[in-house]
Parts: C-alpha cells; structure tokens; sequence
C-alpha cells in the first residue's frame, strides 16, 4: 500500500494507522466497497477550505468506537477525492458515504454536533441501498435539453 502523501494531515494518517481505517483511491475503490457489511468512506476535502473534514476524521472513529464493529472505515486519497466524489455522486465536503455489500446506501455531508451526528450515522446504517445520486440516465424534456420534472 503507498504511503500518504507527504502533506497529509496527521489526523488523517492516524485514521489508517490508528483507528484501521483504509487508504482508498481510484485504484482501490471498486475492491473496498465490494467488501462485505457496512463501510463508510471519508472525503475529507482540503483542509485549508473545508477544516470540518479534520474534525470529521477526529469523531468518525469515535463513533465506530461507541458502535464496535458496525462498519468499517475507509479514507479517499486527497489525490483521488474529486474522482470518487464524481464516481459516489457526493458533491459536498466533508462526506460519509455509506456503502453495504458492494452496493451503495447514502451519503451524509458536513460535521455535526456529538449526538446528532452519532443519530445519522445510526439512520445511515439502517437504510436499505439506493442508486447513486446524480447517476444514471438523465432526464430530457421535450425541447430536447435538461429537465427537472
């Protein structure tokens, strides 16, 4: 597995060597949402525009410890985020996504407060899969362009 790069936030680098978390990338992405039971993939975003994606790195792991277990954690590479946000339909940083069993179930933005955030992760895990957001055939109107209904 390549290291993290050498600019990496140490709280990242501690999810991975700490707390069991993943390295993911473009490479990689495929084979660990094919892995089995829950998983939740981290999209940090750049720390100097989006510092909640720190903050997210330091709770997430707080909240598999007070759920052991219940999923497994994965971190994108920040050399990969914009590919897999585009690939997971996520366009908004800090983000959860949730996956079960290959297949995809939602995605929670943003940080939150302790005990709501620990409430969305438990209604995370709880969901059924879905489609990916933005994925799929687009809708056409009859002039011929885009359409919203």
């Amino acid at each position: 597995m390549k290291a993290p790069a050498a600019d990496t936030p140490a709280v990242l680098v501690n999810m991975v060597e700490r707390h069991g978390a993943a390295w993911v990338d473009e490479a990689t992405l495929d084979d660990w949402i094919a892995g089995a039971g829950d998983r939740v993939l981290l999209l940090a975003g750049d720390p100097v525009r989006f510092p909640e994606g720190l903050d997210v790195a330091v709770v997430l792991p707080e909240i598999l410890r007070a759920m052991p277990g219940r999923f497994a954690m994965g971190l994108v590479r920040r050399s990969a985020e914009d590919a897999v946000a585009r690939r997971l339909g996520s366009q908004r940083w800090p983000s959860l996504v949730f996956t079960r069993d290959g297949r995809y179930v939602t995605t929670l933005p943003g940080m939150h407060d302790w005990p709501e955030f620990v409430a969305r992760v438990r209604e995370a895990l709880a969901l059924p899969p879905s489609r990916i957001p933005g994925v799929g055939i687009p809708v056409v109107g009859s002039a011929g362009g885009p359409s919203c209904g």
